[in-house]
């Protein structure tokens, strides 16, 4: 085999051992999960709940990140004189119910739960956040 044909051969081999390597490194798509969610807020525990939630306060964010929950964001509504909060997040990892697990279990997460909690409201006949369900996406 001549020189340049060896060059050529060595650049598609390792071209086709990166290919391999990205195949099994998991960079196929990975579904996301979106999911929307809703609570009441106790009105004289707004002004707390956005403290709570300010940029500037880290909170739990480093434990969802953890878990796999990206772009976790939450709103704020009056709607006829009662606050509302609105919740969405990406999650983007494989076992959803195993990390909620593991994330319900982190001592810091249940003790930010004993503060946040008791400020919501939750909707009739649930415990806290109510999924909503996803009527319209636009990738």
């Amino acid at each position: 085999m001549n020189q340049h044909m060896n060059k050529h051969l060595k650049i598609y081999s390792q071209a086709a051992l990166l290919a391999v390597a990205v195949g099994v490194t998991g960079c196929a798509h990975q579904p996301v999960k979106r999911v929307g969610m809703i609570v009441g807020v106790q009105e004289d525990k707004v002004a707390e709940y956005k403290q709570l939630h300010a940029d500037s306060n880290p909170g739990v964010r480093d434990l969802l990140t953890k878990y796999h929950m990206r772009n976790f964001s939450i709103y704020l509504q009056q709607i006829e004189g009662k606050w509302y909060e609105f919740g969405y997040y990406e999650y983007t990892g494989k076992d959803f119910e195993g990390d909620m697990a593991r994330l319900g279990k982190e001592p810091r997460n249940i003790e930010w739960l004993k503060v946040c909690d008791p400020m919501q409201l939750p909707l009739p006949g649930a415990k806290g956040w109510t999924e909503m369900e996803r009527a319209y996406f636009n990738p």
